[in-house]
């Protein structure tokens, strides 16, 4: 008996007044959770419309089942382990642009439409001058948006009441602010009239946001016990921790409109995020994407025993309490503090967050998350942080694809695949291949924004622990970079 509104004899439809971008696991453990809440407890009444921005996703599956899915909240809260959970109702349903682009377009001519949220990962909020209003869909997710935004605009002549809160989860700094600016340079793109920049601009309030939620997902090797707990099956049961942190900046009075503190949520509305993105993406964000190469190479799956692994543990609070600590201008004790829980929040009992699903796009990841420490580390102390620079070797090494002779399934932009294949292809086991390897790699000013050889020994650090990792493999490699 699978989840559906005839199991689950509290489900409700509440008017559809959130569109979000996305279906993935985060969104559903930190925003939904967070309507299904108020809703429940302080009369939001509110639906998610979902929609799939990629062409492959989990629409079919998650409208089968109503827009209904458990969450399994495991960790320590209050001092204590605890697990407990919870049937989430209020998606209303899913759409696949790529199937039903009508059904898409026709989300935009709802009046009491009011919030956008999205998670589309760092590399989602990009501009493609490929896409085109015609696009049935676009290929990007502003793409899509934008011809959303322009269907609305045209339905309701205008009318500035009709538009939009915009509060994105990607992690990328001033999403919102980011988010806005790629949707004005689709109407540029596409030639579209003056009244609808204004009405963008002047009808609609794009907020930038931080989260914070470790959500490892779906829980794979004990559905089976989870199933029959439940007493149904579930194929969406999506784990996260009970921690929680949603940063909202933006103004005053969207507070009112999305009542998170009359259920006691930890979300705060700030005039500015930046400390607390900093803090949020330089120690939790940067340890996991630096961690992620060095630990899987080393031959181990998850985050928790990497952190509890004598040799990948020591590496990855030494990595954050001497090497991205410094880079930050937080009183040190609140830093401390944070980085402590941080690791206290990666040893989870409950949670099996699997390396591999971090390393999804982890060389856009790198940049937003590692490579600003790398930098300030270097501008501070006038030297390169060895652990850092160590583990952007490990991850040049990692997209080898291999791992004790079994192939890693890489996840990453097309083009990323493509050049690392073919730079490892030509690999002859000589260091001067490395070194062009490194080189050409730090020179993807695509990724990178920069071309990483101009930092100063940037270059050849990356060099010479690259040829370590070869030639020695990872766990005696990782030795030379241990205190």
């Amino acid at each position: 008996m699978n989840l559906s509104k005839e199991v689950y004899k509290e489900f409700k439809k509440y008017p559809e007044k959130i569109l979000q971008f996305g279906e993935g696991n985060f969104l559903r453990a930190f925003v939904d959770w967070k309507v299904d809440k108020m809703n429940k407890e302080a009369d939001f009444n509110s639906g998610v419309v979902v929609v799939q921005p990629l062409e492959n996703g989990l629409i079919d599956m998650l409208n089968k089942q109503d827009g209904l899915y458990t969450l399994y909240l495991n960790g320590i809260k209050d001092g204590k382990v605890a697990s407990e959970h919870s049937v989430i109702n209020c998606i209303t349903r899913g759409i696949n642009t790529y199937t039903k682009y009508d059904e898409y377009l026709s989300v935009a001519e709802n009046p009491e439409l009011r919030f956008v949220i999205s998670n589309t990962t760092e590399a989602g909020i990009a501009f493609d001058e490929k896409d085109q209003l015609e696009d049935r869909p676009q290929k990007s997710f502003p793409g899509k948006l934008t011809a959303l935004l322009y269907h609305r605009y045209k339905t309701f002549n205008g009318d500035k009441e009709k538009g939009f809160i915009f509060i994105p989860c990607e992690l990328i700094e001033k999403n919102g602010d980011k988010l806005k600016e790629t949707i004005l340079k689709f109407i540029e793109l596409w030639k579209l009239e003056e009244g609808f920049k204004q009405w963008i601009e002047e009808g609609n309030t794009f907020c930038n946001s931080l989260v914070d939620r470790i959500v490892p997902g779906y829980p794979r090797e004990r559905i089976q016990e989870i199933n029959s707990e439940l007493g149904y099956e579930d194929n969406l049961v999506v784990e996260a921790e009970p921690f929680h942190l949603w940063v909202i900046e933006g103004p005053v009075w969207v507070k009112d409109e999305f009542p998170t503190d009359k259920v006691g949520l930890n979300v705060l509305f700030v005039d500015d995020m930046t400390p607390y993105r900093t803090r949020k993406v330089r120690i939790l964000n940067g340890a996991h994407t630096s961690m992620v190469p060095v630990a899987y190479l080393y031959g181990i799956d998850t985050v928790r025993e990497a952190v509890e692994d004598d040799i990948i543990g020591k590496f990855t609070k030494d990595t954050i309490f001497e090497e991205i600590i410094p880079t930050l201008d937080l009183p040190q004790e609140e830093l401390e503090a944070f980085a402590n829980a941080v690791l206290d929040r990666f040893r989870n009992p409950f949670i099996k967050h699997e390396l591999m699903s971090i390393s999804l796009n982890s060389m856009s990841k790198f940049e937003t998350r590692v490579l600003p420490s790398i930098l300030e580390y270097q501008n501070r102390k006038e030297q390169l942080p060895q652990k850092l620079t160590f583990s952007l070797a490990a991850l040049i090494a990692f997209y080898k694809g291999e791992r004790n002779g079994e192939k890693i399934a890489l996840a990453d932009d097309a083009e990323i695949l493509v050049q690392y294949e073919s730079l490892w292809a030509n690999y002859d086991g000589s260091q001067g291949q490395l070194k062009t390897i490194a080189e050409t790699i730090l020179a993807n000013e695509k990724v990178w924004k920069m071309d990483l050889n101009q930092v100063v020994g940037l270059t050849d650090a990356v060099t010479a622990h690259l040829v370590k990792i070869q030639e020695l493999g990872m766990k005696k490699a990782v030795l030379g970079v241990m205190n």
